[in-house]
């Protein structure tokens, strides 16, 4: 990675303000139900409190409305503090806002080693204003510049550990760095992590080079799909879109999900990719997404009131040869409804394929979201290479687009 580490620097003694993504998911009654965002930030978090800073941490969660904390309660990071605190052993002091007096006096109140987590930054509309509508009414970018500034002044030194947000534009993920300018910026080992697994698998792959394309719609793979047709050996596809490219094939697709209006950019895709790309020759089909649902397998076409939940057992057997030949294997959404039994066997099939891969020496990043839940379900997570903790951001990563969000980090 061409940009600096938060190795590079000296913390001792310093307030380090530290962007994290622990927007982790919470059950009902406020429960966090997956720690694992908080978990793999604690390398960089215990890097730093073990040399004497003392650490920020600023975050979002889920989606309040902006309108404050007594709007959103149920949006707090509170439980978060609570178990970062079990995680690392020792207490954390949580602030009952980002910026204002709540923030600073937290921030003033730690010692060397120490660690303070600020309350959701998306309690403020602030953080979200986009710097496209920003430049254009001066009012809104005074209310994002003023609230950045705020944070900035918490910090001698910033971090950004949150790669899944650094596709955004936000305050806390750019225009905070920007205000910092005179001062260190550097990436914490998560970003750095997520940087060299994804960069080098898609710019100096081993061959042979395999990914793995799934979920529901084709408009929103379409263009990684495209880039990774240029980039790879093979293309799988696999989840809903399979039927969008049963349509453009002529083929019927009963009451499965199709994209109408994306039939054509499937026959382009296919057109483009020739066989390179490769779709399943059967498909588990279903009359409703039901625990233990009786379900058919065909092939070629789905009969009128079935719909398409999962690629089919010949499919499964043939993607898993392949994955068992690649050298380096990317993988982006699940091939069916993996929530639910039994469309669950095409994902949970791939995901072993991959662990046995990467046993078997290949380089195996699995890029974020449904797929990371799946290969967490599937309790392989520490069996392959890595595992994304950025869903939309290693997507538009994937797709060759760059990131404001890293660029302003300090250069080696």
């Amino acid at each position: 990675m061409t940009k600096k580490s938060i190795s590079d620097i000296d913390v001792r003694g310093k307030r380090v303000l530290m962007r994290v993504d622990f927007n982790v998911p919470q059950s009902a009654n406020g429960r966090i139900a997956d720690d694992r965002r908080i978990r793999m930030a604690l390398p960089t978090i215990n890097h730093i409190l073990n040399g004497g800073g003392r650490l920020v941490l600023m975050s979002h969660l889920g989606r309040p409305t902006g309108e404050g904390p007594e709007a959103d309660v149920r949006w707090t990071l509170a439980p978060i503090a609570e178990r970062l605190g079990e995680l690392l052993g020792k207490g954390v002091v949580f602030a009952k806002d980002c910026v204002g007096p709540a923030a600073e006096n937290a921030v003033a109140s730690l010692q060397d080693g120490e660690c303070c987590l600020l309350e959701n930054l998306r309690f403020h509309k602030a953080e979200q204003i986009k710097d496209k509508a920003a430049t254009k009414d001066i009012a809104q970018r005074r209310e994002k510049d003023a609230f950045a500034q705020g944070l900035a002044s918490l910090g001698d030194v910033y971090v950004n550990d949150a790669f899944g947000t650094c596709h955004r534009d936000n305050a806390s993920m750019l225009t905070v760095p920007q205000m910092m300018a005179e001062k260190p910026r550097v990436a914490g080992f998560l970003l750095e992590k997520e940087l060299q697994y994804l960069g080098s698998a898609l710019n100096a792959p081993e061959r042979p080079f395999l990914a793995i394309i799934g979920g529901k719609k084709v408009s929103d793979k379409m263009m990684v799909i495209e880039t990774l047709l240029g980039k790879c050996d093979r293309v799988l596809i696999g989840g809903a879109m399979v039927y969008t490219f049963m349509r453009a094939n002529g083929q019927e697709t009963g009451a499965s999900l199709v994209e109408e209006d994306r039939i054509e950019v499937a026959r382009q895709l296919q057109s483009l990719g020739g066989e390179k790309l490769v779709l399943p020759t059967d498909v588990v089909t279903a009359r409703a997404i039901e625990e233990g649902a009786s379900f058919e397998v065909f092939q070629g076409m789905i009969p009128e009131g079935l719909m398409g939940l999962d690629i089919g057992p010949d499919t499964a057997r043939r993607f898993s040869e392949m994955i068992s030949g690649a050298k380096t294997i990317v993988w982006n959404g699940p091939m069916g409804v993996f929530e639910v039994k039994p469309f669950d066997v095409g994902t949970f099939t791939v995901a072993h394929a991959l662990a046995e891969a990467t046993k078997n020496g290949a380089t195996s990043v699995i890029g974020g979201g449904d797929s990371a839940a799946a290969i967490e379900m599937a309790g392989l997570s520490e069996q392959v290479s890595h595992v994304s903790t950025g869903g939309g951001a290693s997507l538009e990563f994937m797709e060759g687009k760059s990131f404001q969000a890293v660029e302003i980090l300090d250069d080696l």
